[in-house]
């Protein structure tokens, strides 16, 4: 099982290679336990300021994880003390560093610059290498796949996300059908992207640097290749790509550019001005061309001393490849899985920490100046400025909202991160494999979201969600490896012993040779060979033999002509056993070798009887999917076809029997099951946690639930199914339960949810306190509301809290923050009552009370309470064949049909479920799981194979049962036999997570919004019920005008208020300003009270003009005078 430590692999082979950085000097680190081997940047040059102020990074370190007791007294933690205490699983990482203080030189070691999150399981996790005691003794489950982070106490998931790979030609057609090419380039410093486009049969040079498209002859001008026959030779001597390519040498020639500094000087005025701050000295306009044209565009291709030979050549390739393109070749596809590229935890975390360490050296840097000058840098201290918190905050920041935000790659992704959904063990572990794509769910393409061919065998065909995200969220297939980045030294040398000719050393015209290959090592070009075969079989014996690593990719693309070595990171591969004269390598002398422990699958890749082949590679390959179908040309050989499916739709039992939607309905909702998290789950206290009270392996398993050990953390049960109709209360797939079986625990689960409050301390010397319960005056018993308290306020484990109960009675101070100099403040601080209270439909137990402290040394207080559930009318029940339904009846077990062995069914469904849904994956199940009742054993339903229908049909006969597994059945009700035989066996069945108690929702009178008058929306405020468009719809069309106005007015926001008779003011109490009825000159009231009810009736006459009104209403309070 490789795909558990995917995530954890790359996260430590990133640290391996975590940042690479070069502003002044390039200092190599061996980084200290192997996690790291970091090119660091030393700080810039400070000889500006003082010429003996020198800085610079040693070595770098990320310890082991810790937590600060008190000031800089350090211990050990655990992942599990870190989610009890709201805490960050974090690791320090300090430096060495050499630096003048005043006149003396001075070495530091082991100073801290910030915290690192850590994996768990990663390399630099406590629980690397640890046996299931030593996990038991953590309180850590040693089955948990790790993976993820522990952030403020929170588990998140760096989710894996896909992008189209870098520094590769993609030839693409737009709208119009105009055909060109463009390169993604990236580099450890700049990342940009050079389009090639054809305009009116011209090619162009087009970059966002560059104020207009740039003919492409003049860039190779300006490159150093001034004449149109060298051109020429390097594009293409064919007499068609001539005449593409001649439009293009025409325009040169109108332009009137000859040569390089003419070219050069005609780029330098259309380059877009950056405006660099720091000044520095002024470059003329062709400096700046020739640095633009070395560094910017087409960065990932080197330039050394400004020789463009190489850059020359790939631009050349460009064009060739577009003038092909519009022939007879084929355009590129985007979403073949060949172009895209992975990117995991690691990559993210290391491009994230290269940011933040820029921003910590060029902070640095900003105080030295600052400081350096007024000193004269005699005592100025550099390590005394070195502030930890912001390397810390920002990696924290970023993996608890998910926000990737880095200014150098102009990169800026929300939702990287994802908060682990812990419903069942199922759910952790699809998380791990999901894969994110970079695509707005928003549009409606079908082309990303289609099941590419090439994505068979890497990722899971049937386990991506319904609905918009379809097909744009994936999974990882069973045993898919991303591969990490390795070094290409050793490849550039065995390609060049290999025959692989040096680019520079050729005139250009060899590259248009029929029997010319290039070959191209991640994206740049490496040289040219002639027999690309022998390069291509030889480079694959010293990958089978371990000379090379064995991820390292080779392909040939025989349309383009070209060699494609990769070892980059980010590819998906997986292995395949090596087939050698029609004979596959690996014997069953080598299997029991393996099983006996003498082998391990290392062993496997090193003796060439396994190898890794990625997407491109397997295009050359040909790969039988059994034994008994190799021939002649077969070079690999599948190890187990039920691979190519993912972890959830690996559950499913005979999957290559059902409809495959109904695998895709399964994969969603078995995360939704509820079963077992792990072995710690009662020492969790998670926000909700579900748990089955008795979970049950399935009777008919997998291959699959093997190799993640489900069945260690099963998530549902065997239920006894009889298929047939029953009372009329079964229809649209409900389920008719019986009684007795729910009284036996079918079905029973336990949902846990958490409460918490945090006791704080204040600016001004308060805090918050906790109280004890209030006494009833007259019993001297506590009221009601703090019955379940203790006398220290906290509620007690095992009582029964009701809603509205307080559980925590906690204070808080009125004022927190200092008061202003001569404000008058109480000596004593007053106290405001701000309990935690209960809320919820059913009463809970309080299971556990934790109090603790948390990072901020504040008071933390978390309580766990417990609800036992059992099946009722509504909730929500699977098998694993996507057929869901809900309880539609209990059934008591006297009126519950029996077969004639007396056994009562757990469950009827009814059979209207079957034809059009064709599970017959379910069929076999049950035939499988009747079958291994009888025989005390389990059956196999894996993919692609399992145990088959005729042998478990014999087993069925064996024991005296009809062979196509129907029962005689007799009614509960009048005791007569049924007319028909019944199907009748065990099915494995799920507890869905939705439950009616957490859906039902109802409401008369009740809360109203503050601004519109109308009822608050949504179950968990006590929300009304809208009526919407389309029921008001229904309302016209009826004509019940008087319903629908008593919905919409009367129900919803009516409001009874006065108006004046004459002049339509509203009058409420309280509505004027206050002022005595004397001093408004020109009005006089007369207030004439109403019968009791403390109305108003406001009139207002004009002294001139009695009788009439007022025009300006006046601001007036009228005092009400019983």
């Amino acid at each position: 099982m490789y795909y558990h430590f995917k995530h954890i692999s790359n996260f430590n082979t990133q640290f391996v290679i975590l940042i690479k950085i070069s502003i002044c000097q390039n200092i190599i680190f061996a980084f200290g336990r192997k996690i790291a081997c970091l090119f660091l940047w030393s700080l810039k040059k400070c000889n500006s300021y003082c010429t003996n102020l020198l800085f610079r990074y040693l070595n770098i370190y990320v310890g082991l994880p810790d937590v600060e007791e008190s000031f800089n007294v350090t211990r050990p933690v655990s992942p599990h003390e870190c989610r009890l205490r709201d805490m960050t699983y974090s690791a320090p990482i300090t430096v060495d560093i050499e630096y003048t203080r005043g006149s003396q030189r001075i070495i530091r070691n082991a100073l801290p610059i910030g915290r690192m999150p850590i994996m768990l399981r990663s390399s630099n996790c406590v629980l690397t290498g640890k046996t299931p005691a030593e996990f038991a003794k953590l309180n850590e489950c040693p089955l948990d796949p790790g993976g993820y982070f522990i952030v403020k106490g929170v588990e998140k998931v760096i989710l894996i996300q896909e992008q189209l790979s870098k520094n590769r030609i993609i030839v693409e057609a737009d709208r119009k059908g105009a055909v060109g090419a463009s390169v993604t380039s990236s580099t450890h410093e700049k990342k940009s992207r050079t389009n090639m486009a054809v305009k009116q049969g011209r090619f162009y040079l087009r970059h966002n640097t560059l104020s207009e498209d740039i003919p492409i002859v003049i860039i190779f001008k300006a490159m150093g290749v001034e004449s149109d026959q060298e051109i020429v030779q390097m594009i293409g001597t064919e007499e068609h790509v001539m005449a593409a390519f001649g439009p293009s040498l025409e325009e040169c020639q109108k332009a009137q550019i000859f040569t390089q500094m003419q070219a050069l000087k005609y780029i330098g005025n259309k380059v877009r001005r950056q405006r660099m701050w720091g000044g520095g000295p002024k470059k003329t306009k062709i400096e700046e061309a020739r640095e633009l044209l070395a560094s910017t565009i087409l960065t990932h291709v080197p330039v050394k001393e400004f020789n463009f030979r190489a850059k020359c050549i790939y631009t050349a390739v460009m064009v060739r490849r577009v003038i092909l393109a519009q022939g007879d070749n084929k355009v590129d596809d985007r979403d073949y899985y060949g172009n895209k590229r992975l990117e995991l935890a690691g990559q993210l975390l290391s491009l994230l920490f290269e940011d933040l360490f820029k921003k910590f050296n060029s902070e640095m840097k900003k105080i030295a100046d600052q400081v350096i000058p007024k000193q004269r840098a005699a005592q100025f201290d550099v390590v005394k400025h070195m502030r930890q918190d912001q390397i810390t905050n920002g990696m924290v920041n970023a993996i608890s909202t998910g926000n990737w935000s880095l200014k150098r790659f102009k990169m800026d992704r929300q939702g990287v991160t994802q908060v682990l959904s812990r419903l069942s063990y199922i759910s952790a572990l699809g998380m791990m494999t999901r894969i994110s794509s970079q695509f707005e769910k928003t549009r409606k393409v079908s082309g990303p979201r289609s099941l590419q061919p090439s994505q068979w065998g890497m990722l899971c065909p049937s386990d991506t969600p319904e609905g918009e995200a379809c097909g744009l969220v994936k999974n990882l297939a069973l045993m898919t490896h991303i591969t990490t980045d390795m070094e290409d030294g050793p490849i550039v040398k065995l390609a060049s012993n290999l025959g692989v000719e040096d680019v520079n050393l050729l005139c250009g015209e060899e590259l248009s040779y029929p029997n010319v290959f290039l070959v191209f090592l991640n994206g740049n070009i490496l040289g040219v060979i002639r027999d690309h075969k022998k390069l291509v079989n030889t480079f694959r014996l010293m990958r089978r033999a371990g000379y090379i690593n064995e991820f390292v990719s080779i392909s040939t693309n025989l349309t383009d002509r070209c060699v494609y070595i990769s070892s980059d990171g980010g590819r998906l591969c997986r292995p395949y056993i090596i087939v050698k004269k029609q004979k596959p390598a690996v014997t069953n002398k080598h299997m029991e070798e393996l099983a006996q422990g003498y082998r391990n699958f290392e062993d496997f890749l090193h003796e060439s009887l396994v190898e890794y082949l990625d997407v491109n590679e397997e295009n050359d390959c040909n790969i039988a999917l059994y034994e008994h179908t190799i021939n002649k040309d077969t070079t690999h050989l599948e190890i187990e076809p039920f691979t190519l499916l993912g972890v959830c739709a690996g559950l499913i039992p005979y999957p290559h029997h059902n409809q495959s939607p109904r695998n895709t309905y399964q994969c969603a909702m078995g995360k939704q099951a509820m079963g077992t998290i792990g072995y710690n789950q009662r020492n969790r206290i998670d926000t909700l946690m579900y748990l089955l009270a008795y979970p049950q392996k399935p009777m008919v398993k997998t291959k699959t639930i093997e190799l993640i050990e489900f069945e260690k953390l099963p998530a549902g049960q065997n239920a006894t199914v009889a298929v047939m109709s029953y009372s009329g209360y079964d229809i649209e797939d409900a389920l008719v339960l019986n009684k007795a079986s729910l009284d036996r625990g079918f079905g029973r689960c336990l949902v846990y949810k958490n409460a918490k409050c945090t006791l704080k301390r204040y600016t001004n010397q308060t805090f918050d306190k906790v109280m004890g319960p209030m006494l009833d005056a007259a019993t001297r018993k506590p009221i009601w509301r703090h019955e379940i308290l203790d006398a220290d306020g906290i509620c007690s484990p095992g009582e029964k809290v009701e809603n509205k109960q307080v559980l925590v009675n906690k204070s808080m101070p009125t004022v927190t923050q200092i008061p202003l100099e001569g404000s008058n403040v109480p000596q004593q601080p007053q106290y405001k009552d701000v309990p935690i209270t209960y809320k919820g439909a059913t009463d809970s137990y309080i299971e556990k009370v934790m109090i603790s402290s948390n990072a901020e040394d504040a008071f933390l207080i978390k309580m766990l309470l417990r609800q036992t559930r059992r099946p009722e009318i509504g909730d929500k029940f699977s098998s694993r064949h996507g057929q869901k339904g809900v309880c539609g009846l209990i059934v008591p077990q006297e009126d519950m049909p029996f077969c004639d062995s007396g056994i009562c069914p757990d469950i009827i469904m009814n059979p209207h479920g079957f034809p059009s849904r064709m599970t017959v994956g379910k069929l076999i199940e049950l035939l499988a799981g009747k079958a291994g009742v009888l025989d005390g054993r389990f059956h196999y339903g894996t993919a692609f194979g399992g145990s088959r229908v005729k042998d478990v049909c014999e087993d069925l006969v064996r024991h005296g049962y009809n062979y196509l597994g129907k029962d005689y059945v007799t009614s509960g009700i009048t005791g007569e036999p049924l007319e028909a035989y019944i199907y009748f066996g065990p099915v494995y069945y799920q507890k869905l997570k939705h439950m009616v108690l957490d859906k039902m929702h109802a409401r008369a009178r009740g809360p109203r919004a503050v601004l519109t008058r109308q009822p608050t929306e949504g179950r968990s405020r006590d929300g009304g019920l809208r009526l919407g468009e389309m029921e008001r719809d229904c309302l016209i069309g009826y004509g019940a005008s008087m319903l629908l106005l008593e919905r919409l007015m009367i129900s919803s926001d009516a409001f009874e208020v006065d108006v004046c008779g004459k002049c339509g003011l509203l009058g409420y109490s309280g509505w004027f300003g206050t002022l005595s009825l004397d001093e408004i000159p020109g009005l006089a009231f007369s207030s004439q009270h109403l019968g009791g009810q403390g109305r108003w009736i406001m009139r207002s006459r004009d002294r001139d003009h009695p009788g009439q009104h007022s025009e300006t209403p006046s601001l007036l309070k009228i005092q009400k005078i019983s």
